[in-house]
């Protein structure tokens, strides 16, 4: 699902806006947009790491201004501890933002964006019932609020996203299909670190002692893909659980072997089908996330 299409090197505009309303914000893309200019969105909760500047660094070379948003969405979050622990770190990510070549930030509080309370229910099938939906109830319906509400806002042409969070991605699609909305949802690959640990703002949470053993669950997906030829879904799903049994630290709280499209589970490889390992394991008290297609 990652794209190259049309990409054009172009230098970074030499200052990035910092908006914190949405008017200013409107008033600010309003020109952009009439002058003919394409805009590339990547909404964020901050914390950032070189996962979120890839997408940024996508963005830049496929369209012609680049909007970031930073907002800690708290209807997203199902634990108030997480949201209350969530890294908040504005100053240093607006200077990676501007080096890696954004052109405006949106960086509204909660009032701006929830004057109200916003009751809206989304109905996504079984696309939020399994995996994540079904640990997190009502954590998709948030983040399809707030993102809803960024693209009404932005109005962008193209919006990038990582596709660590697959079945984030795949849910932001329907909604988008489900609305008819204007803007082509672009899903870029997983960034990870030297060791295949995927970047995530919560690997800041992590121990020294739980960052050695966290690269674990790429080791773990990637030896469940060499198993695909020989073992069953079932064999492999089993193989998968006793990899994580033997290391104490994790503790494993779903892997799903699912249809790419439909987040369905499957019972057996399908030639022409697009297969996706999907994890979520607590390393200590931080829960970690990771995927992996079977190829």
């Amino acid at each position: 699902m990652t794209t190259n299409d049309n990409e054009r090197p172009k230098a970074p505009h030499p200052v990035m806006i910092i908006l914190r309303t949405i008017t200013e914000t409107k008033q600010h893309l309003l020109p952009v947009r009439s002058k003919g200019a394409t805009i590339g969105f990547v909404p964020t909760m901050g914390a950032l790491h070189e996962g979120h500047l890839t997408l940024i660094r996508k963005a830049r070379n496929a369209t012609d201004h680049v909007v970031a948003s930073i907002f800690v969405n708290p209807i997203q979050f199902n634990n108030p501890e997480d949201l209350l622990k969530y890294p908040r770190e504005e100053e240093s990510d607006i200077h990676k933002l501007k080096e890696a070549g954004c052109d405006m930030v949106f960086l509204p509080s909660v009032e701006e964006m929830y004057p109200v309370p916003d009751s809206t229910v989304f109905d996504f099938g079984q696309l939020d019932k399994v995996m994540e939906g079904k640990f997190r109830p009502g954590h998709f319906n948030g983040v399809a609020i707030v993102v809803k509400k960024l693209f009404e806002i932005i109005e962008p042409d193209q919006a990038f996203f990582g596709e660590k969070d697959f079945q984030q991605v795949t849910i932001i699609q329907d909604m988008v299909r489900q609305l008819h909305m204007a803007v082509r949802i672009v899903a870029c690959e997983t960034v990870r670190e030297a060791d295949g640990l995927a970047m995530s703002s919560r690997n800041k949470r992590l121990t020294p002692e739980e960052r050695a053993i966290a690269p674990a669950i790429h080791r773990i997906l990637s030896g469940a893909v060499r198993l695909r030829r020989s073992r069953s879904v079932r064999q492999v799903k089993e193989w998968v659980q006793k990899e994580f049994q033997k290391v104490p630290a994790f503790t494993l709280e779903y892997f799903e072997i699912v249809n790419a499209d439909t987040l369905v589970p499957v019972e057996k490889w399908t030639a022409g089908d697009r297969i996706v390992g999907c994890v979520a394991a607590y390393l200590g008290k931080i829960r970690l996330i990771d995927n992996i297609e079977f190829i």
